[in-house]
């Protein structure tokens, strides 16, 4: 528990990285937060098959609560009081302003503290406020005033939730053994989170429990392209740690632009850029297909030939794209290349020594879950890089239940030959079926079509829409 000042009198309970519940409970400027740091996994099966659970548990929350709060509140009073004398002492070297300094703050910690108490409002915890994962638990499992009342008919959802919690800590404990140096460099690959805001608080709760150095993001961040959905990449900003993007099929250039004015993200689109001690190639999707309306069925051999035909100088730590299929053009160019587009995850060691990483979607596809009958999990990776060799040693994949579910999951893989040889790709002669429109330098700006222009892949509509050509 901790107690911070605040505009708006409230009581925070973080469940991280479930997300949070929000109570106005007082008007005091006063921030009461509780954070769930661990699961006695134990004690919490114990309650859960004790018949009388139904009448103990008010009465268990409410002791602890109440021990909580009293020795919260005197541990503030002493910390402020010494805080007041040591600062005023300092300032002014006089013990009995000092003194003064110690009574002022004083009252007004006992002011503050009777105006919470005067003002609390017991109502207020049956009208919580849920951000993150948690915010499906009203639909799920009732409002928390049903639960009062009904509590023995939600006793097998609330077993389902703490054992799909619990997996979480079990999985964690039995990960095959790879000791991930404090010193490693870890890069959370996140991808196609089209524009679902639970992916935020996803990204941000991932970025603090695995202390990631940077983000890697392959595209898809938007869903349509447009102006009306910049606002939605503001998020980005506040991570605080490097968010490298890649353009993805449904990202515009307006997007992209937006991207770049996020003072932490870094565009790549044909260039490298060291971020983190890693050296990083990244490339921008060639289409632009923000709805079904739209083709997206390209050539693949057109797609990799336009890979090959702005292949990085040197070779990167890593190389992002959106499309596995690009990826597959960059064969031998680095130990690996991180891609999205596909919303499933998988793994695949070219020929080359290459190894692709496709991410699923870490916006549980957005409004997209709703097309089938199960709902796309939400899911990221995060890569741990030796800090010497740059080589990847071993990565987490995590998927989170999609729409309406409450699974949690982590599974570690570990690099069998990190240092394994990475042989270039044969050169192959360019498609009969014709190369795309678009200059061949690394370091030059986005294809021609992305800027207007017309490919033999992609022609434009009588509306002005991008569409595939037949």
């Amino acid at each position: 528990m901790s107690l911070r000042p605040a505009w708006n009198g409230e009581t925070v309970v973080d469940a991280s990285p479930l997300g949070t519940l929000t109570f106005q409970t007082h008007d005091a400027p006063l921030r009461l937060r509780i954070t769930l740091e661990n699961i006695d996994q134990e004690r919490a099966k114990a309650l859960l098959e004790d018949p009388r659970l139904a009448d103990r548990l008010p009465g268990v929350i409410e002791d602890d609560l109440l021990d909580g709060v009293r020795a919260l509140v005197i541990r503030s009073l002493l910390c402020a009081g010494a805080g007041a004398l040591i600062v005023v002492l300092m300032v002014f070297r006089r013990p009995r302003v000092a003194l003064l300094g110690l009574l002022a703050a004083s009252v007004a910690l006992a002011g503050t503290g009777v105006l919470a108490a005067v003002t609390f409002r017991p109502s207020s915890l049956v009208e919580p406020r849920y951000s993150g994962l948690v915010a499906a638990a009203p639909s799920l499992v009732g409002s928390a005033e049903s639960i009062v009342t009904k509590f023995e008919s939600y006793r097998s959802q609330l077993t389902k939730l703490v054992t799909n919690v619990s997996k979480l800590y079990d999985t964690v404990s039995t990960l095959p053994l790879y000791d991930a140096d404090p010193k490693s460099i870890r890069v959370l690959h996140i991808s196609d989170i089209h524009i679902n805001p639970i992916a935020w608080n996803v990204i941000r709760s991932l970025k603090d429990q695995f202390a990631v150095d940077l983000i890697v993001d392959t595209g898809d961040i938007s869903d349509h392209g447009t102006k009306a959905e910049n606002k939605f990449v503001d998020e980005i900003s506040t991570l605080e740690v490097p968010y490298v993007f890649v353009r993805g099929n449904h990202d515009s250039m307006v997007t992209q632009k937006a991207v770049e004015k996020q003072k932490n993200a870094i565009v790549l689109d044909g260039r490298a850029q060291k971020v983190a001690g890693l050296d990083i190639y990244g490339l921008g999707d060639p289409r632009f297909t923000p709805d079904k309306s739209v083709a997206v069925d390209s050539d693949p051999e057109v797609l990799a030939q336009y890979a090959r035909s702005r292949l990085p100088k040197g070779k990167p730590d890593l190389i992002a794209v959106h499309d596995g299929v690009v990826g597959q053009g960059f064969s031998g160019a680095a130990p690996l290349i991180l891609a999205g587009h596909a919303h499933e995850r998988r793994t695949t060691m070219l020929p080359t020594g290459t190894r692709m990483l496709v991410q699923g979607s870490t916006g549980g596809a957005g409004l997209r879950a709703l097309e089938h009958a199960q709902p796309t999990p939400v899911q990221a990776s995060v890569l741990y890089f030796d800090k010497e060799t740059k080589r990847l040693q071993a990565w987490d994949d995590i998927t989170l239940g999609g729409l309406g579910e409450q699974s949690v999951y982590i599974q570690r893989h570990v690099e069998p030959e990190p240092q394994r040889m990475i042989s270039p790709e044969p050169t192959i002669a360019p498609s009969p079926t014709g190369s795309i429109t678009g200059t061949t330098s690394p370091t030059a700006g986005p294809p021609l079509w992305h800027q207007g222009q017309s490919s033999p892949m992609l022609q434009r509509s009588p509306d002005g829409r991008r569409q595939g050509s037949s």
